[in-house]
């Protein structure tokens, strides 16, 4: 695999080509899995298109006390506690040469791993098990021992953070493990992993080792209707790329209730990739409440296991917004409101995006949109597209003339119906 780097607000290969970001949250493979079933799951998402798995080396299920699969601990303890310090290397089927096997799998698959050393809880308990076991310097030590065991492999991508509020002192230990990993990697990108409803420039704008930079949009009602409005207030600190990597996931009960008898589907969360990617983020996380846990369990919180939730809908209609991208200029795209003549609000507000010759606007409700033509560049004429995000075919639908406004209605509209627009601007 070739290596990443940032170009403008956007990743790119280091040949200059561009690289969308499409993720998908594990965060609890390298401790629960086997190597088979690892196997399967990088495999499906492979070919439902992901390029990046999120997972976490400290996991947040009691990821220091419980074993793995295999029955191994990641540290050995130090009077009585795990102690970062000491990664557990012994012997065959250690966690670690685990986490090796994992890395090196989806290399082969195309899939880079974007590894958070620690969740959260790890050094600020709050509402999860810990126990906290960081500092300062033995995050400095942790983070030079992960980045010299993985600074050779092609596929990393460092994820600090682990969904946590960060004051001072947990500043710190993110500086320090941020300052072990660059010690003996320069070559990998590093992001951060924020707590739900925030973003990382919160907490970690002025951080000189941060590569690009992600948002919680999370699972509330409060926050996952205004994605992309947490993108563009991202936009407005940094210059860096930044993007969504916690949005609503599929399956998961909304607002963290189970008695409301609705949980997020594939309408919801293609709702939050569009909206953001059009609102200029670099990419997209993709995620399902039984995948992220890898539940086995059914629960009336959890009804589906890890492997029958693989398939869900959700997550094979995610590669579209990749392809969308992909399919016109990338790196000229950029949030343009201005294409819009009005808007609706909430759930049913648009989001509006330009390029070189062409402009995207994303309908979640499917209602009539109004557009002004002649944003789109040099064209006499454009042609307008409807783009089907439930299969990733678009259809030419007319020829209008490259000035003034017009309104356009789609095929459907309601909850589910949601359309991209599509102008293509031609001489």
């Amino acid at each position: 695999m070739k290596k990443l780097t940032v170009k403008g607000r956007y990743l790119s290969w280091e040949d200059g080509k561009p690289f969308f970001y499409l993720g998908d949250t594990a965060w609890e493979m390298l401790h629960k899995l086997s190597r088979e079933e690892v196997d399967h799951y990088l495999s499906v998402r492979s070919r439902q298109g992901f390029t990046a798995i999120q997972t976490v080396a400290l996991a947040e299920q009691e990821g220091v006390t419980v074993p793995n699969y295999y029955g191994r601990l990641p540290l050995h303890f130090t009077e009585g506690m795990p102690d970062p310090e000491k990664p557990d290397t012994e012997e065959e089927y250690s966690y670690w040469e685990h986490v090796d096997y994992i890395v090196r799998q989806a290399e082969q698959y195309g899939l880079f791993i974007t590894l958070l050393p620690t969740w959260g809880d790890k050094f600020n308990k709050c509402w999860g098990v810990g126990p906290e076991i960081f500092t300062p310097e033995n995050a400095e030590s942790y983070g030079k021992w992960l980045a010299q065991r993985y600074a050779n492999s092609p596929n990393i991508i460092w994820m600090l953070g682990g969904d946590r509020p960060i004051e001072e002192h947990h500043r710190k230990i993110m500086d320090a493990m941020a300052r072990g990993i660059r010690a003996n990697d320069q070559n990998h990108l590093i992001t951060f992993h924020p707590m739900g409803d925030h973003a990382s420039t919160d907490y970690v704008c002025d951080a000189a080792y941060i590569d690009f930079h992600t948002a919680q949009t999370g699972h509330g009602v409060s926050q996952c209707y205004r994605s992309d409005e947490i993108m563009r207030e991202m936009a407005s600190k940094t210059e860096k790329p930044f993007m969504d990597s916690e949005a609503r996931y599929e399956d998961h009960p909304a607002c963290f209730n189970a008695e409301l008898a609705y949980f997020w589907n594939d309408a919801d969360v293609r709702q939050n990739a569009y909206w953001d990617v059009l609102a200029g983020a670099c990419g997209h996380t993709y995620g399902n409440h039984a995948v992220w846990s890898m539940n086995r369990q059914l629960t009336s919180y959890c009804p589906n296991t890890w492997k029958e939730a693989l398939s869900h809908p959700g997550a094979t209609q995610m590669r579209y917004v990749k392809e969308l991208r992909y399919s016109r200029d990338y790196f000229s795209l950029h949030y343009d409101p201005s294409l819009l003549c009005g808007n609706y609000e909430g759930m049913a507000h648009m989001v509006a995006a330009v390029g070189d010759g062409y402009g995207y606007v994303y309908l979640p409700l499917g209602l009539p949109v109004t557009v002004d033509l002649s944003k789109i560049s040099r064209a006499n004429c454009v042609r307008a597209f409807w783009f089907d995000p439930r299969t990733g075919t678009e259809t030419l639908f007319s020829v209008l003339p490259a000035q003034g406004k017009t309104t356009l209605v789609p095929p459907s509209s309601g909850k589910g119906c949601d359309w991209i627009l599509i102008l293509e601007g031609h001489q």
